[in-house]
Order: C-alpha cells, then sequence, then structure tokens
C-alpha cells in the first residue's frame, strides 16, 4: 500500500459503502415485497377470489379483429394508411438522428401541454426518451385512427375498439415504467431505490387487500371516517327495513316548507356524497333552507339480496319511504330527487305510480345526471353487449352478488390515465402514498350490487332500452313515461362521461310532463356537487328540453355559480311554511343517529 505523508491512502471504495450498503437493503425488501405480493396473486387464485379476464380478452381480440376486417375489406385505403405510418416513423428518426448530432429536432407528434406524463425536459431534449415518446404517440394516434375510420362497423363494435384502444393508451405509456421514464430514472438514482422499496411495500398491502386482485389505493384514507368528519349532518334514522334505512334530517329553522323532500341515491355508490362535508353538503344546505330532508340509504347487499330485483327495490325503498314520511309529516304528497340510478328507479316509480292512478303521491320530481333513455347511454355503453352481460350473470350467479370491486374497476376503466396508470406511477414508481381527498375515499368507499337487481338493470336499460321504449315490466305492469305527469327539473352535467348531457336530454322528452332542463358545469359529480356558498362551475338553463340538444345549448343561457338556488325556487314555488318537524313520529321513533348504520359496511 502506497502512503503519502506517512498516511495509508484511502480506500477509493470505502467512501461508497454506506451508499452500496443502501442499494443492496432497498434491492432486499423490493425482493421481499413482489414475493408477498406474488404470494397474495397466488392465494387469490387458489381460493377462486382472483379471476383470469380472458372474456374480457377474448371479446377485444374479436373486436379489434373486426376492425382489421373492416379495412382489408378496402386494399387502397389500407395502403394508404400504411404509407402514411412509415412516413411518419421515418420521420421520427430522422428527428431522432438529429438530436443525436446535436441539433434541435421538430416534435413528430406534439402530446399536449397539459400531458403531465412528459413533462420532463429530456422527453424532448434525450434522443432516446425522444424516441420512445413519440413512437409511442405516433402508435397511439395510428390505432385511433383505425377505428375512428373503420368503415362498415355497427356502433356497438366500433364503441368496444375505441373503449379497448384508449386501456392500450393509457397501459402502454412508457411514462409507467420505471426504464422508459427519464424522471423514475432519476428519482431512483437520488434514492438509490428507496421510492421502488416503498412502492413495493403498497402494491403487496394492496394486493392483500384485495384478496389476489390489484386494489390500487387513489386516497389516504386514513383521515376520514363516516359519521365523524364525513356525513355529519344531524338527523335520526327514522326507518330500517332489508334493502334501506330511511334518515330525517334536524331542522334548523323554526318554519319549514310543507312539502318533505325524499332524495334516492345510487346503490352502485352511497349516499354521503351529498353530504361529504358541512361546507360541501347538499343535504345540510338544504336543511338550512328549510326544507324536511329524508335520504334513503341503501344497504350493502350480499347474498341474502341475490334476488332483489327492480320490483323490490322500488316497493322496499321510495314507495315504503312514501308511507313512513306521511305518516311522520302528515303530507300525502312529497317531492323527490333521483341521482344517477337512483333517478332511473325513480322514473320507473314515477310511471308505477301513474299506472296506478297514484300519481299525485310525488308532485315534484327532480332528476340528478339521470338517464330514463340510453341510446347515448355514455362510456358504459362499452360494456354492454349479451356475451359481456352473460359473463358478468355467470360471475354473480354463484354468490348472489356482483363485487364492489367489480364496479368500481369498470368506472376506473373509463378515465384509466387518471383513476389508473396516475396511481400505479405515484404509488408504486415513485413510493408516495396518494394525497388524502374527501371524493376519492367516498369513490373507493364501493358497494356491492344484487344479482336480480344488476341484471335487470343491464338488460333493460343499457342493452334494450325498455323503459323509454314503453316495453319495461315491473310488478307485473307494463311502464309508460308518457303518463308521468308531474314536474320535472332535470338536470344534466356538461361533461359527464356516465350519463351524458345530450342522454339526460333526449330522456327528457318521453315524459307527459313539463320538463326544465338545466346543465351544470364539469362531470357526473362535480356538477352536481357544486355548493351555493362555494361556487366552481356555471349552469345553463333554457326552459323545457324540446327539438334537438345541439339547438337547446345555442341558444342556453350561461348562468354564473351554481343552480342549487335556482332549483329551490323552482321546488318550492307556490309552497307554503309550517311549523319545523322533529325526526321521527310516536309510531317511526328514531333507532340512531345519522348517518345510520347500513352506510358504515365496507367491503
Amino acid at each position: 500500500m502506497s502512503r503519502v505523508e506517512g498516511k495509508p491512502e484511502a480506500d477509493p471504495f470505502s467512501s461508497q459503502l454506506p451508499e452500496v450498503e443502501e442499494l443492496a437493503e432497498n434491492s432486499a425488501k423490493i425482493a421481499a415485497e413482489v414475493s408477498k405480493a406474488a404470494n397474495a396473486y397466488v392465494k387469490g387464485l387458489e381460493s377462486g377470489a382472483t379471476q383470469p379476464i380472458a372474456s374480457e380478452s377474448t371479446d377485444m381480440m374479436k373486436t379489434f379483429a373486426a376492425v382489421a376486417e373492416s379495412w382489408l375489406a378496402t386494399p387502397e385505403r389500407t395502403v394508404e394508411v400504411q404509407k402514411q405510418i412509415t412516413g411518419d416513423v421515418m420521420s421520427l428518426w430522422a428527428d431522432t438522428f438529429k438530436l443525436m448530432q446535436g441539433e434541435k429536432a421538430a416534435p413528430a407528434q406534439p402530446s399536449g401541454a397539459s400531458d403531465k406524463r412528459f413533462a420532463d425536459p429530456d422527453w424532448e431534449k434525450n434522443p432516446y426518451f425522444h424516441l420512445i415518446k413519440h413512437a409511442y404517440l405516433l402508435g397511439s394516434n395510428w390505432a385511433q385512427n383505425l377505428v375512428d375510420n373503420a368503415e362498415g362497423l355497427d356502433d356497438a363494435t366500433k364503441r368496444r375498439a375505441a373503449f379497448y384502444v384508449k386501456q392500450l393508451q393509457a397501459a402502454f405509456s412508457p411514462s409507467n415504467y420505471l426504464l422508459t421514464n427519464p424522471e423514475l430514472i432519476k428519482q431512483t438514482i437520488e434514492e438509490k431505490g428507496a421510492n421502488l422499496a416503498r412502492g413495493m411495500e403498497m402494491l403487496a398491502e394492496d394486493m392483500e387487500k384485495g384478496g389476489g386482485a390489484l386494489r390500487i389505493r387513489q386516497v389516504d384514507d386514513r383521515g376520514f371516517e363516516v359519521g365523524k368528519n364525513m356525513a355529519v349532518t344531524p338527523g335520526k334514522v327514522v326507518f330500517r327495513n332489508e334493502l334501506m334505512e330511511l334518515i330525517q334530517y334536524t331542522p334548523t329553522t323554526e318554519k319549514v316548507f310543507r312539502r318533505p323532500l325524499l332524495i334516492i341515491p345510487p346503490w352502485i355508490n352511497k349516499f354521503y356524497i351529498l353530504d361529504l362535508n358541512p361546507e360541501k353538503s347538499f343535504i345540510k344546505w338544504c336543511v338550512d333552507q328549510g326544507l324536511t330532508v329524508f335520504v334513503i340509504s341503501w344497504v350493502n347487499p350480499d347474498e341474502r339480496h341475490r334476488d332483489c330485483g327492480f320490483t323490490e327495490y322500488m316497493k322496499g325503498g321510495p314507495l315504503k319511504a312514501l308511507d313512513v314520511i306521511e305518516e311522520i309529516t302528515g303530507e300525502k304528497d312529497a317531492q323527490a330527487i333521483g341521482y344517477c340510478v337512483g333517478g332511473t328507479l325513480l322514473a320507473v316509480t314515477l310511471a308505477w305510480l301513474a299506472a296506478k292512478g297514484k300519481g299525485a303521491r310525488i308532485n315534484r320530481t327532480t332528476f340528478f345526471t339521470t338517464q330514463v333513455d340510453f341510446t347515448y347511454g355514455g362510456d358504459l355503453l362499452a360494456f354492454v353487449n349479451e356475451e359481456q352481460i352473460r359473463s358478468v350473470e355467470e360471475k354473480m350467479a354463484s354468490v348472489g352478488y356482483l363485487a364492489g370491486s367489480s364496479m368500481a374497476s369498470a368506472f376506473n376503466m373509463l378515465r384509466p390515465q387518471d383513476l389508473i396508470w396516475s396511481y400505479v406511477v405515484n404509488n408504486y414508481m415513485r413510493g408516495k402514498q396518494p394525497m388524502p381527498f374527501d371524493l376519492l375515499y367516498w369513490n373507493a368507499d364501493s358497494t356491492r350490487m344484487p344479482a336480480a337487481n344488476h341484471s335487470f338493470y343491464l338488460r333493460n336499460c343499457y342493452l334494450e332500452n325498455n323503459l323509454s321504449k314503453g316495453q319495461m315490466v315491473v310488478d307485473g305492469i307494463k311502464l309508460s313515461l308518457k303518463k308521468v305527469k308531474t314536474p320535472i327539473y332535470n338536470l344534466a352535467a356538461k361533461e359527464d362521461h356516465i350519463a351524458p348531457a345530450k342522454s339526460a336530454f333526449v330522456g327528457s322528452q318521453f315524459f307527459g310532463g313539463p320538463v326544465k332542463y338545466v346543465m351544470a358545469g364539469s362531470g357526473h359529480i362535480a356538477g352536481v356537487v357544486n355548493p351555493a356558498t362555494k361556487p366552481k362551475y356555471q349552469y345553463w338553463t333554457g326552459g323545457e328540453a324540446k327539438g334537438s340538444f345541439e339547438d337547446w345549448v345555442k341558444t342556453a343561457k350561461e348562468n354564473p355559480g351554481s343552480w342549487w338556488p335556482d332549483w329551490l325556487a323552482w321546488c318550492t314555488d307556490g309552497d307554503k311554511k309550517v311549523p319545523a318537524r322533529k325526526p321521527g313520529s310516536k309510531k317511526h321513533k328514531p333507532l340512531c343517529d345519522a348517518p345510520g348504520t347500513y352506510v358504515k359496511v365496507r367491503v
């Protein structure tokens, strides 16, 4: 060993030893957590809880084969498309070569300034990442164009093809993977793999929580609890049966409007989307405006509810609620709000009451983002054909319900980049916990659906569109929306991809009474939950839903702020005030405090 000034020369590797040890430690953690995740997956397969996605893959291949056949039927168009993609690839190689020579290259396929996936400068400056990014964008646009310009395809096949392309576009983005994302590479080097160790720990936890299926966490849920800081508007459960708890909220005014209000939420989600917290709560706002508010809190069903269909939900839900409301308040008529599929059930109930000559029981109706006609039924139509519905029915047959995770996955797939892959990168690659967010906590609080109910809904609404055709049969009665004469306030949302604004508009025209159509800004949730005190979005009014949707939009008046006050003026017009009503009665004594027990059952 050589010496300098009498001291031994420092070992050149000794200063790096702590970093090497840290890297080795993180690598061992990664291997251990990956093993845990793999074991959870295997256990899920062995128990039958985790199922391969063979049916979805088969349908995707059949759909893409139909697209290919449509192009092969016109060879000259296929040749032109091949020429175009070949030219684009050659241009990309030329641009990449310029970058390698130190020259500036124009983007071959701009991704858009708002695309956060490619925000890092290396996506354009580094030839390797430039090539990967723009090859991906070329492939994505090429696949999309093949679907958009395919000739001779029926609408259902084209819709499914577009849906599957969207999934592949999101999944194959180079931003999702460590070795093809410059930001992830830099972070991993800087943290010596600690980010991946944290990420694999979360992956293993999510696999174990999902019983072998990956249940991606979208929110840090540690700071939320229903009944403590969510769904806290004071009230009492005044009735309970096997399908619902009926909540009556405590008045905050000395006088209230005579006509009580029944809110029918969707059973696909839980009712407290309308009562997230005091600042956002539509329920609290209604109570503060002097309305006597009742809300249905649906049971989170299990195998005992397998045979509960629309008839059972109608009789055990809104019809039974109306009986209880009449007994408590003494009022023979009420107004009702139906949200999403809760609105579809409300429309069914209105048609049933009309057929029975009891239409006056609900004398004002409000729909929130509701469909009664499914011609323009939104992105969910991609899941609907005979083969797919039969597959869902087979899954439900063994247990009697559709697992909440299945429906949650379906909704996530409608926005795969935002609701799936962004969390994959953030959680498992960056090793970061998602942010605490009340809306996403509610979104993750999924519910099951009884087999009979879900099958009836998919077949009669999405597949056969029977309600608007006058062919739906509930409780042995063929329903006609034209017999429904009650005034309707029909709220749609401009950017709704679940119940599109056009679909709600077209559905308005099947009722026999006056329909005031209103279009809120934003989407399926934010368009509804737009507090009057802190509005984020505007709304449009234009009278009744007549003619074409496009013409209505052209002449509609844009109004700043929340639609809530506009609705309040509509629903209380001509109503009188009476002394406030405390929750419950001698016959229906309060059973427990709001939000009740059913809403707290998690899956």
